[in-house]
């Protein structure tokens, strides 16, 4: 039996392939070519990973993100359960409050919170009956770092108010309902039928933002915060090696970014099991609204 001699178009995409390697390669080769002709001294970027100003600017990139991230996080979660209320006020409240914090620019927002004082020197809580629970400078209530997570923390809620909202909303109505027959209250329900089902839908994209996040923090630079950007700033100011400077300050975000990408990939894995993630009692609930209907015999 004769052999079949392949199509044409097989072996154009054959030959595509080994192509588009070569080409991939020839790349990669120029540009490590380019970067050994370079004027840059390779040798000092190590160096400079270690530098105490450069260690500070880590810390605070770390932190500002971790602690901006958590903040927008609880916030998101009230206001898209404020966004699915029954009560109007609520809901009008939540889809102005995403309106505004996510229209307006991360580093405009860091900007008004940090000239604040400009406006109200003072910030003042005060009680019913006379005197203050708060009465302080703005300046000394909002410093940089502040300014900065409140700018970021306050616009990342936004968008995590969106990213909830999408995750309850991809769970089952039944789920619910299933669970109110087994006379559970809607707190409980929330915790544990809703949220653990919800939570494979809002993982990755939340992941994905606190990724954004540590690298938003560069924007903290602006009013002056001592995060890595800022603190490549300050070495350069001092040896004018601009380059190398910038290069440590990329492998700690590249090493940062890494560990958080890994952290998301397990997180994700912990609740890729539906059994894991839905939990008993929402099992239980399944199982009830899922039986059979037993039919009474005729006597």
């Amino acid at each position: 039996m004769a052999e079949v001699e392949p199509l044409p178009i097989v072996r154009l995409r054959h030959w595509g392939r080994w192509v588009s390697a070569v080409v991939i390669l020839a790349l990669l080769v120029l540009l490590g070519i380019a970067l050994g002709n370079a004027q840059i001294r390779w040798d000092s970027v190590p160096e400079f990973l270690w530098y105490r100003v450069m260690a500070v600017g880590l810390l605070n990139t770390v932190l500002l993100a971790v602690i901006a991230q958590g903040s927008a996080i609880v916030l998101g979660i009230v206001i898209a359960l404020m966004r699915r209320s029954v009560n109007p006020v609520a809901r009008w409240f939540a889809a102005g409050y995403i309106w505004l914090f996510r229209g307006l620019p991360v580093l405009l927002q860091i900007l008004i919170w940090y000239n604040l004082a400009l406006v109200f020197e003072f910030i003042s809580i005060p009680l019913p009956f006379g005197g203050y629970l708060l009465h302080e400078q703005t300046n000394v209530l909002i410093t940089a770092f502040t300014a900065a997570l409140l700018g970021l923390a306050l616009n990342e809620s936004a968008y995590m108010a969106e990213i909830v909202r999408a995750g309850l909303n991809s769970v089952d109505s039944g789920q619910t309902e299933a669970a109110k027959s087994i006379g559970m209250t809607p707190g409980a329900t929330l915790r544990r039928v809703v949220l653990p089902q919800a939570m494979r839908v809002i993982i990755p994209p939340t992941g994905n933002d606190f990724i954004n996040m540590l690298k938003g923090t560069s924007m903290a630079s602006v009013i002056g915060v001592t995060e890595l950007i800022h603190a490549a700033n300050n070495i350069s100011s001092n040896n004018l090696l601009v380059m190398e400077t910038l290069l440590a300050a990329a492998v700690w975000y590249m090493v940062v970014v890494t560990v958080a990408g890994v952290g998301q990939h397990y997180l994700e894995r912990a609740f890729d099991s539906e059994d894991r993630a839905r939990g008993p009692f929402s099992r239980a609930a399944k199982a009830l609204r899922t039986a059979p209907l037993v039919r009474s015999e005729r006597v």
